[in-house]
């Protein structure tokens, strides 16, 4: 038997401004998201559809769930490999489509890590692991759309001759 994880969070609209949705321009998107013993999120949509522009939108949290999910395993599988990372940051885009009847998609995700690790004898092993992360994310096995990864693994610091 398989391991299951539940999860529970609870997603509360803040955008009427006093006429409910009477009319598609007289609300807001402003919405949070909030989960026990955890700080809240302020949400809304993409600012291409009359979201707040200062707040996190669906789309940028999907991003952001696949690239912290690859981060995670990836970290996870160097400490098991023992390759010592000092460094990860991962500037993660996607590309999303919208359809003439007014829904969309997500074509694609595109993930940049870029990691520095202790030594160079830890480079080509640090790079490889990227590869078995992937495989094993919970979140890009979850979605329907190719998520890609283009990493660069650096030494923490260059050695010159």
């Amino acid at each position: 038997m398989s391991k299951q994880h539940h999860y529970e969070l609870t997603v509360q609209w803040t955008g009427n401004t006093g006429t409910g949705t009477s009319g598609y321009r007289q609300f807001e998107r402003s919405h949070t998201i909030s989960a026990a013993q955890k700080s809240d999120l302020l949400a809304s949509s993409d600012p291409a559809f009359r979201g707040d522009p200062t707040r996190y939108n669906p789309e940028d949290l999907l991003v952001a769930s696949l690239a912290s999910c690859h981060m995670l395993w990836y970290l996870h599988l160097c400490a098991e490999a023992g390759v010592t990372v000092v460094e990860y940051s991962d500037t993660a885009t996607g590309i999303m489509e919208e359809t003439a009847a007014g829904g969309g998609r997500f074509r694609e995700v595109t993930l940049h890590p870029l990691v520095k690790v202790l030594s160079d004898s830890m480079l080509e092993k640090a790079l490889a692991l990227h590869e078995a992360a992937h495989a094993l994310c919970f979140i890009a096995n979850s979605v329907n759309f190719p998520v890609h990864h283009h990493p660069v693994v650096q030494p923490l610091t260059t050695h010159q001759a």
